[in-house]
């Protein structure tokens, strides 16, 4: 049985697209099993050592992508246009997205090949903070702030404790959630009486965009990816 093509493998470790990947591999800066591969079609056998620039690559089983989502872009795969769309170049076939983000909003989008991280990011069991961005068509209040906390009535369910915090410019707000449902920071300040006009995710649990440039996405750095599992209790 073959092992992974080195581009595939590379690229789903986190080391860049393929088209990224393919320029690294042809460049003699990839040795598996001591020899140097200039092919990113070659196979690589099951077991067999990574070096990349002359240092050791551990093979994870997994790829974790974050996404900085432009407006305009529908989280489906079956629709469109599509997130996946701006992930080209990375192996996208075992991707799920951490949750969905509706098309006009933006911000952080994560998209993972591991399941049980999967369902443990999104159950609101545990409480994995999402943190956004709000515009408001009204100024919020005061009251607002504590009807967040102690919950908003959504479908006849309150919401679980959210964190509402007013700056200068109180049509301007940050909000913090511990679940994600459907449209749920646009309903809770619809029942409140308000409209959004803006909207972006910040934050997911340990994760924040920091520079990534809007449209971009990336893999996860080994210190992200320890960070995100550990949030949820999960060893990686």
């Amino acid at each position: 049985m073959r092992g992974e093509r080195l581009d595939k493998l590379l690229a789903r470790l986190g080391l860049g697209s393929r088209k990224e990947v393919g320029w690294l591999i042809r460049s003699g800066k990839v040795r598996v099993g001591g020899g140097v591969v200039l092919d990113p079609g070659f196979h690589v056998p099951e077991g067999a050592a990574l070096e990349v620039e002359g240092r050791p690559l551990a093979v994870r089983r997994h790829l974790h992508l974050l996404l900085h989502k432009p407006a305009g872009y529908v989280t489906s795969r079956k629709e469109g246009p599509s997130v996946y769309a701006l992930l080209e170049g990375f192996p996208t076939r075992d991707l799920s997205p951490v949750g969905r983000l509706d098309k006009d909003t933006e911000g952080l989008l994560l998209f993972t090949t591991d399941g049980e991280l999967l369902h443990h990011l999104t159950h609101p069991r545990h409480k994995v903070e999402k943190r956004y961005l709000v515009h408001l068509l009204h100024p919020a209040t005061v009251a607002d702030v504590r009807a967040f906390q102690e919950g908003i009535l959504l479908s006849g369910e309150k919401t679980l404790p959210a964190r509402l915090h007013l700056g200068e410019d109180p049509t301007w707000v940050e909000l913090t959630l511990l679940e994600g449902r459907f449209h749920q920071v646009k309903r809770m300040f619809q029942a409140r009486g308000n409209q959004v006009l803006y909207l972006k995710r910040l934050a997911l649990g340990p994760l924040t965009l920091e520079d990534l440039p809007l449209g971009a996405a990336r893999p996860l750095t080994p210190e992200e990816e320890r960070a995100l599992y550990q949030a949820v209790g999960l060893g990686g």
